[in-house]
């Protein structure tokens, strides 16, 4: 069965996941994990990033080689999103970004 890919990758911020799990000891058996943190509501909810061990609920993704994890109740808030990874005189990290391209199929 193919799964849709909710949220994708950059080449840029390929590149940084890579570079982070080569160099900051990231233990084996951990993926990145994409999702959101909040409830959606007033407050609205913030996307986050990080590496942890799969759970019972989540979805599990390959993005070019990079094994990614997505809380399942997590997807719909991520679906047409892109994680980029910015690098200028102001500010240095990974962004979420409208996907402008189609999502692809695993």
């Amino acid at each position: 069965m193919q799964l849709l890919t909710p949220v994708t990758l950059t080449p840029k911020a390929i590149e940084e996941v890579r570079n982070i799990m080569s160099n900051k000891n990231i233990p084996e058996g951990y993926s990145l994990r994409i999702g959101i943190k909040g409830s959606g509501g007033c407050a609205g909810f913030t996307f986050m990033l990080g590496f942890d061990k799969k759970k019972d609920s989540d979805l599990e993704y390959d993005i070019d080689g990079i094994p990614v994890l997505v809380e399942k109740k997590h997807t719909m808030y991520l679906l047409d999103l892109e994680v980029d990874f910015y690098e200028g005189g102001d500010a240095r990290g990974f962004t979420f970004v409208k996907n402008t391209s189609p999502a692809q199929a695993e």
